[in-house]
């Protein structure tokens, strides 16, 4: 029977996702992974204004960080 697992994470925090994605996938153990996939979703300017940015790995910025979402589809 096919089952899904849905995996949500923003931005600036992959690393994270990916460990929680993995750690899933080693604790559960599938008995087949049909099909992953996801999306990156950018966000609009920050509701603060434009006056205001947001510290980020890579410097500061006007835009909400992205989000992202992992769906897997798997047997059991």
């Amino acid at each position: 029977m096919h089952q899904i697992k849905l995996f949500c994470g923003i931005e600036g925090e992959t690393g994270r996702l990916e460990s929680e994605v993995n750690t899933w996938l080693r604790e559960t153990k599938p008995k087949a992974i049909i099909n992953i996939f996801g999306n990156m979703s950018p966000q609009a300017v920050m509701p603060q204004g434009e006056n205001k940015r947001v510290s980020h790995e890579t410097g500061t910025r006007r835009f909400a960080p992205s989000d992202i979402f992992v769906c897997i589809v798997y047997e059991v």
